[in-house]
């Protein structure tokens, strides 16, 4: 795609379909999550938390149970083992018992 910006130091907050407010929108979202829900998002797994995030972005005009429908639907045929996660045993820290 293009590369579309506003110009704030003009006072421009719309320049035909790009908008500021949408991205500081995103942002706001993100931000709350983090401080919120996650408190550390690992470099590895970065995609994973922009994606989720993308996704509640995406989908706030839905009502619930559009929403729930939506994610039951993109959830098919995909699995997720703890393992593929974190990363083979060999790999991994020793856990302090």
């Amino acid at each position: 795609r293009a590369h579309i910006a506003v110009k704030h130091s003009v006072s421009e907050y719309v320049s035909g379909q790009a908008r500021a407010n949408g991205m500081e929108s995103f942002r706001a979202m993100l931000k709350r999550g983090y401080n919120g829900a996650h408190h550390h998002f690992s470099v590895k797994h970065l995609d994973r938390y922009a994606r989720e995030f993308s996704g509640r972005h995406n989908s706030r005009p839905m009502g619930a149970e559009s929403r729930m429908r939506a994610a039951a639907r993109g959830m098919r045929g995909k699995r997720l083992r703890y393992e593929d996660l974190i990363g083979p045993a060999h790999t991994r820290q020793p856990q302090m018992v």
